[in-house]
């Protein structure tokens, strides 16, 4: 009887191995923003993900190019470009989450950012439930 059992417990083991896991797939690239009016680099930061603006495609209205509506005072002299706005993304199954800065209102928010269809990218930031999406599209 034990060697049935441990049989069966190796053969479950084995078919556990054999099944395939559904991992994120990578977001690591150069991305425009909705009206490609920036373009953010997404890259390895350590363990993580983390997306810089690395070039503004168009000047923002106010003719400003630094931070200027962050909350701590000693960040709003940091230039746009090589901002950071995407941290501390990790692969949850299809999924990316971590944290979203919007530098037009200084505020950061929990954001999943997931592939999608024509070499597009979902960037979702959230308050509790609520989300607001756009639509990222690859620089080529």
């Amino acid at each position: 009887m034990r060697v049935i059992a441990s049989v069966a417990i190796m053969a479950a083991a084995a078919l556990g191995m054999a099944a395939p896991a559904h991992a994120a797939q990578s977001i690591t690239g150069s991305w425009y923003t909705v009206g490609k009016r920036a373009l953010v680099t997404i890259a390895p930061c350590g363990k993580v993900l983390c997306g810089r603006i690395s070039r503004l495609i168009e000047p923002t209205k106010s003719g400003v190019t630094t931070d200027v509506n962050n909350p701590d005072p000693a960040l709003k002299t940091r230039k746009l470009v090589g901002l950071p706005i995407l941290s501390d993304f990790v692969a949850d199954g299809d999924k990316w989450r971590g944290k979203i800065y919007d530098p037009n209102t200084g505020k950061t928010y929990r954001s999943i950012v997931s592939p999608a269809k024509g070499g597009t990218l979902k960037v979702e930031g959230c308050i509790a439930m609520f989300c607001q999406t756009q639509t990222w599209t690859a620089a080529k």
